[in-house]
């Protein structure tokens, strides 16, 4: 991919942290189309991978950092990511860090693929916590679109072992831009699970 997606990166986690700010405290415990994860651990997932890839930014590796945020209160889960997206968007700001290799789980990758795949997380993500709290905003398409070929380079069609994306379903006709990059990563929505 040749476009910077620190633009895209920076929209996408501005519209999670929007959508993290409408969770209930009642919606804590419903599942998500992520079907590991109920909206708390959906939750902790989140600000523990944007922690990770703000590492990742910083000192071009994080596979010490945890997937997941235990520590972090029921109430506090809009705070908490806002302090990581800051401390990721800071992070990936050099065209430096862009251009150099970063070691992530799935090897050593320039800089500019490692936060186009960032983007493809968050962005997968923010549609499985959107679902699971009933679509509470509009979502942006442009980073869906974005991540969705990030996805389709990145993925192949097939069997995927040993990637935490199940394969490919069929995306419903009509589609738009979340529901397609859903399907391609295995997921249904929840009204049709």
């Amino acid at each position: 991919m040749t476009t910077d997606p620190r633009p895209l990166y920076t929209r996408a986690t501005a519209q999670a942290a929007r959508l993290i700010r409408t969770v209930r405290p009642e919606q804590l415990t419903a599942p998500t189309p992520c079907t590991e994860y109920d909206v708390r651990a959906l939750l902790g997932h989140i600000v523990g991978g944007t922690r990770r890839i703000a590492v990742v930014g910083e000192a071009g590796e994080g596979q010490g950092e945890p997937m997941t945020a235990p520590d972090v209160p029921d109430d506090g889960w809009a705070e908490a990511y806002d302090e990581v997206r800051e401390r990721a968007l800071k992070a990936w700001r050099s065209d430096e860090r862009m251009a150099s290799s970063v070691t992530v789980p799935w090897g050593e990758i320039p800089g500019r693929a490692a936060l186009s795949a960032y983007v493809m997380e968050i962005v997968a993500h923010t549609w499985d916590l959107s679902e699971a709290i009933g679509r509470p905003l509009a979502l942006d398409p442009e980073p869906a679109e974005f991540a969705l070929a990030a996805a389709r380079q990145a993925l192949p069609e097939g069997p995927r072992e040993g990637r935490p994306f199940d394969p490919p379903v069929p995306a419903p006709e009509g589609a738009g831009a979340y529901e397609r990059l859903a399907a391609w990563l295995g997921r249904v929505p929840l009204s049709r699970a």
